[in-house]
């Protein structure tokens, strides 16, 4: 009966009640529709700023933007600083710093030299010291000067770097030099492929003999150096050896001959290797000249 009777209760209101619950809800409606229409205009406003900050950007960005409206002049801070490009050269627009590249490695090859006939176990600082000394001894170079900044050996040649090309040409004058026991060969290395230099040996700029026991070295007359072609101009073959000759034999036997008849150009044995094989031998001369000389024997 309680329950039933709470229940008739809660359903028989007065209309008053029901009047009073009605406007309640209306204003609640109104109330969510006012914050509803307030929040829609906070949407529209936040939308309407995006959008416009969004034109401002791409109207920044559009390349018509880049020039004035009034004179065509590009406004300032959109021409690209000189710095900010890559510098280019007058040999087909490439960058310079490529061709420098080329420029640089050319010349250490230039400034280069092949050192050949040096003795087993020769340092680096002693070879370089020695032909500086010799520079300086010859007025190659000025007393003060270090002619020679990088020296490379191997068990039986060099690769000497000089100062400047000017020095390295100079230096070929020490082609010959007596250097502890063995007369060192100073010449271009294979892969210079610049002008040929005039250069004297070294026993034709001081006049002093070669000592005794030494071999000769080539010129240096301007055929490569010591290239395979500049070899064998100057390379004879010998036939009818018999086989008691030994190198030494022969070598000493047919220097001996060129000097007796005037076919050399200088003092010294003029044979610089002989090779003997059975009854065959070939023989190399200093120098082309001499080579052809030597085939009036």
């Amino acid at each position: 009966r309680i329950n039933l009777r709470r229940y008739h209760r809660y359903h028989q209101k007065t209309d008053e009640t029901k009047d009073t619950m009605s406007d309640y809800y209306d204003r609640d409606d109104r109330r969510r529709g006012s914050h509803r229409r307030d929040r829609d205009d906070r949407d529209y406003y936040r939308s309407s700023r995006r959008r416009s900050r969004s034109r401002s950007r791409s109207r920044s960005r559009s390349p018509s933007n880049r020039y004035s409206s009034s004179s065509g002049i590009p406004s300032a801070g959109m021409i690209p600083s000189a710095a900010s490009q890559p510098p280019l050269s007058n040999t087909g627009g490439l960058p310079l710093d490529g061709y420098s590249t080329t420029l640089s490695a050319q010349d250490k090859i230039n400034r280069e030299l092949f050192v050949g006939n040096t003795p087993p176990g020769t340092s680096e600082a002693l070879l370089m010291q020695f032909l500086s000394g010799a520079m300086r001894k010859t007025n190659l170079c000025p007393p003060d000067a270090t002619p020679i900044l990088a020296c490379r050996t191997n068990q039986k040649f060099a690769f000497i770097e000089c100062a400047s090309v000017d020095t390295a040409n100079k230096a070929l004058n020490l082609n010959g030099v007596p250097f502890l026991g063995a007369s060192l060969r100073v010449s271009r290395p294979s892969k210079y492929a610049g002008p040929h230099i005039p250069s004297l040996t070294w026993q034709q700029l001081t006049g002093q003999p070669l000592p005794p026991g030494m071999l000769p070295v080539p010129e240096n007359n301007g055929m490569g150096g010591g290239s395979a072609e500049e070899k064998l101009n100057r390379e004879l073959f010998i036939g009818n050896t018999t086989p008691e000759m030994t190198e030494a034999m022969l070598r000493d036997f047919l220097g001996r001959a060129m000097e007796q008849v005037g076919l050399t150009r200088m003092p010294g044995n003029p044979i610089v290797s002989c090779r003997v094989s059975g009854k065959f031998a070939f023989v190399e001369l200093r120098t082309k000249e001499e080579a052809e000389n030597a085939l009036n024997l």
